[in-house]
């Protein structure tokens, strides 16, 4: 961790040269999510591949790029597509631009992810307000000696999603009419799907929903003092009794077909973040 700081300090510089604003708000968008994007004004659109030390994604539905802009008048940067474990990236990689958007300025996260369904009274297409986390991933982005520019060593975690958040998205979510549930999202490696077997033990252990994401980044949120809101939508149910195979295509179209009630709750935390 001790030479991410001037990393840091390098892929700012990058950044600034193009858009030299202070965004108040980072977003990062999941698989087939990232059509918010089209919501921005004023936009500079920047690949992964020119910012320094930044990894490339290579997952599906993942463009792997930065985009600058302002969201209904709030200045934001928005990571369309993130990096995974599965890719072979270490965590602090995976997590490096939360690191940088936070350099920036930005003091709230919203990271969104597309999972699967463990709680057999949701539904696909819904969405989930992240109350909680487990990581599961074997590994942990702050692995290493620390580096107290970027965070104190032991992180409390006792409400890594920010309370006030979780309740003012809820309330779009009813206003609006659409089905948001609240609860505990799982973070596994993969890339693989689990097996019916391993869907049960994730529902033992209090799971709601299952990915591949998010945790490392909120993690590191966290650690850096950012507020957090985390939005999960339901691309497939993971069953075991009543498993059904899931495609790549599938869990996208899903994806793209939830993005009006995602992008209604993105919409309300970025404006309650310029109120704050």
């Amino acid at each position: 961790m001790l030479d991410q700081h001037d990393k840091i300090s390098e892929a700012c510089a990058a950044i600034a040269a193009q858009w030299p604003h202070k965004p108040a708000v980072g977003i990062i968008l999941g698989s087939g999510l990232g059509g918010v994007t089209a919501a921005l004004t004023d936009k500079v659109t920047i690949p992964y591949e020119s910012i320094p030390h930044f990894a490339k994604s290579t997952a599906h539905g993942h463009a792997g790029q930065l985009v600058c802009g302002l969201f209904d008048g709030v200045p934001v940067v928005v990571m369309e597509g993130r990096m995974h474990a599965y890719e072979g990236y270490p965590l602090a990689q995976i997590t490096f631009p939360v690191r940088v958007v936070r350099r920036l300025g930005a003091e709230l996260l919203v990271v969104t992810n597309a999972c699967g369904g463990l709680n057999p009274q949701f539904r696909t297409g819904d969405l989930m307000v992240i109350d909680d986390h487990i990581n599961l991933m074997n590994d942990n982005p702050l692995v290493g000696i620390n580096d107290d520019r970027l965070g104190p060593r032991f992180p409390d975690m006792s409400a890594p999603y920010t309370p006030i958040l979780i309740d003012q998205a809820l309330a779009v979510a009813r206003k609006e009419n659409f089905v948001a549930h609240r609860g505990v999202y799982v973070a596994v490696t993969g890339p693989n799907l689990e097996t019916r077997a391993e869907y049960r033990f994730l529902r033992v252990i209090g799971a709601d929903v299952v990915g591949m994401s998010t945790v490392p980044e909120v993690i590191v949120a966290v650690h850096a003092g950012m507020k957090v809101l985390g939005i999960s939508v339901i691309t497939d149910m993971c069953l075991p009794d009543a498993l059904e195979v899931a495609t790549v295509e599938k869990i996208l179209a899903v994806a793209r077909s939830a993005e009006p009630k995602l992008r209604a709750l993105v919409a309300a935390a970025v404006r309650n973040s310029s109120r704050s």
